[in-house]
């Protein structure tokens, strides 16, 4: 089977840094994993493109690349809210009626507003341009308090960084949550950051004190999934009252305990789906959901699917039992 041709189109000056968080998900080339993509960058006009640092980058591809393009990206566009040619729009509203998936990273969402992609629609760009977006384009529903959103044809990130956790996502969705967790792996990275961009806008305040990280305790009640992981426990290992730890939670994370409890045990569930053949039953006490009922009804819930169809979508024999995770 053919790679999926993922295609980046470039504008001058182009960010070098939107157009590598791409380039290091989709191209980067890694031993211990398939080559699940083709990657290729174009512009309107081939050749040397400014970047916004740095030197010039040289892009061979015109925009017919966009014709062959399963998922294209626009990584940024400057001046932001400025104009864009004709024939991009058309070249990108060509390549979405033919089935593309249409993705921009910080402020390419402007792109993606101007060529009528996004009407009627949510989506986000950087925190500091969503009002902007939000007033050139009243048509499109701007959220502010995102790292990203995907319509599974069209897809928007928040600011530069958040176009690496778009990337992973849509790796998530195409491949899987262990292929995409590989991935974040090698790139030094969790595999999905909790909360929203907001908490990046916020103004400057004193530094949190080392014990008030919950990275300690995030760590800890990660490896003990499958065991009783109450309020109570939390706080208690962590030292605090279940109060304070709530708090901490939306400080640091924007998510209730339960809630990011949840989160992981979806998520573990779902790498055990892909990578072993456990029953459903097994796989839901593993993670700490009691029972094949309960991981059903919260897979439902957080995937729009059943286990048994997500295995089948995702698993990838020979699949292996790993040993029980100790307590």
């Amino acid at each position: 089977m053919d790679p999926h041709r993922v295609v980046a189109l470039v504008n001058p000056p182009q960010s070098p840094f939107e157009l590598a968080c791409a380039a290091e998900v989709f191209a980067a080339v890694r031993p211990d994993l398939p080559a699940a993509y083709a990657f290729e960058v174009c512009a309107e006009r081939p050749g040397p493109v400014p970047a916004t640092v740095g030197c010039a980058m040289f892009v061979e591809a015109g925009l017919d690349a966009l014709e062959r393009a399963d998922t294209v990206v626009v990584p940024g566009w400057q001046p932001v809210g400025g104009a864009v040619p004709t024939a991009v729009l058309d070249a990108l509203r060509a390549a979405h009626r033919r089935g593309a998936r249409i993705v921009s990273i910080c402020t390419g969402a402007f792109v993606l507003a101007r060529a009528g992609l996004l009407d009627g629609r949510r989506a986000t760009t950087h925190w500091r341009r969503t009002d902007q977006l939000a007033a050139e384009h009243p048509e499109v529903e701007v959220d502010p308090d995102v790292l990203y959103v995907d319509h599974g044809d069209v897809a928007t990130s928040a600011g530069s960084g958040a176009g690496i956790d778009l990337c992973l996502h849509l790796v998530r969705s195409d491949h899987g949550a262990a292929h995409a967790a590989r991935i974040a792996r090698s790139m030094v990275l969790p595999p999905h950051r909790e909360g929203s961009q907001l908490q990046y806008a916020a103004l400057p305040v004193p530094a949190r004190a080392a014990d008030e990280s919950l990275a300690p305790l995030l760590d800890w009640a990660a490896a003990r999934l499958h065991t009783p992981l109450t309020l109570d426990r939390l706080a208690a290992h962590a030292g605090v009252s279940g109060r304070t730890l709530a708090r901490r939670f939306t400080d640091q994370l924007g998510v209730s305990p339960g809630q990011w409890l949840l989160r992981r045990r979806v998520d573990a569930a779902r790498v055990l789906l892909e990578e072993t053949d456990l029953p459903v039953e097994a796989v839901a006490a593993r993670v700490g959901l009691a029972s094949a009922v309960n991981l059903r009804r919260r897979f439902r819930t957080a995937l729009g699917t059943t286990p048994g169809a997500y295995r089948r979508t995702f698993g990838e024999p020979p699949r292996r039992s790993p040993a029980r995770t100790a307590p």
